[in-house]
């Protein structure tokens, strides 16, 4: 008879090293919902965008040494509940929500993380290859969070309908570029986002955040593909070599 200790086979690095990542996601997100509740906003909003730091690069390192599990999509969906749902709902509560017309503004916020839920549980089960069916949830819940780490001071109302609405774009079909289906890059493109990004932090300082997230939640209406955007297409590497 197999002892205890044989009964369980060892985990290989290139599963454990993605799901460590992940938990600084979620180590983000208790730290974020910590510092709102000491009444320190613009650091929890800070963290916020650090915990989406952490969610693109588990999925980056995961692919790039073959790992990822079962259990690793899951523990990504409890962390992105927690970072990019609970956590910026209660920090938009504090903010700007409470004392809105009583309990609605508890509600509202609730909406937002229930929304950022059922988002994560659809994409798990019917998730295809190309663009994002909805807003996915680090985008929603950084999008939220930039309205803090910018320091606007929003009326309740208006605090009210922006997570509303960052809630129901995330429950909706709308397309939104995946950045993660970006195999090849195109040089001169990622130079050109770079170069971009360089002048909203330099023009617009800590405002430059809620910039970039207001020109990709209009990207959806618009239809662009930011994976299609960003990727070295065929004819690219016909140029490349004739150049060659």
């Amino acid at each position: 008879m197999r002892s205890p200790r044989q009964r369980y086979r060892s985990i290989p690095f290139k599963d454990i090293a993605p799901n460590m990542i992940t938990s600084g996601n979620l180590m983000c997100g208790m730290f974020s919902l910590i510092l709102t509740l000491r009444g320190q906003y613009v650091p929890a909003g800070w963290l916020i965008a650090m915990a989406v730091f952490f969610d693109f690069m588990d999925g980056k390192v995961a692919r790039s040494l073959g790992g990822g599990s079962k259990f690793g999509l899951e523990y990504d969906s409890i962390a992105d509940v927690i970072s990019f749902g609970v956590a910026p709902a209660i920090l938009m509560y504090s903010v700007y929500l409470n004392g809105f017309f009583g309990v609605a503004g508890a509600l509202v916020a609730s909406f937002f993380a229930l929304c950022g839920a059922l988002r994560l549980a659809r994409f798990n089960i019917v998730h295809v290859p190309g663009p994002f069916q909805g807003l996915p949830i680090p985008a929603g819940g950084l999008f939220l969070a930039s309205f803090v780490i910018g320091g606007l001071s929003l009326p309740s109302w208006i605090a009210a309908f922006m997570v509303t609405f960052s809630g129901i774009l995330m429950i909706s079909s709308m397309p939104y570029g995946n950045l993660k289906g970006v195999k090849k890059t195109n040089r001169k493109k990622v130079a050109l986002f770079y170069i971009t990004c360089i002048i909203l932090i330099l023009g617009l300082h800590s405002r430059s955040v809620l910039a970039a997230m207001a020109i990709y939640i209009t990207s959806g209406f618009i239809h662009i593909d930011w994976s299609r955007f960003f990727s070295q297409h065929e004819e690219d590497d016909v140029n490349l070599k004739e150049e060659l």
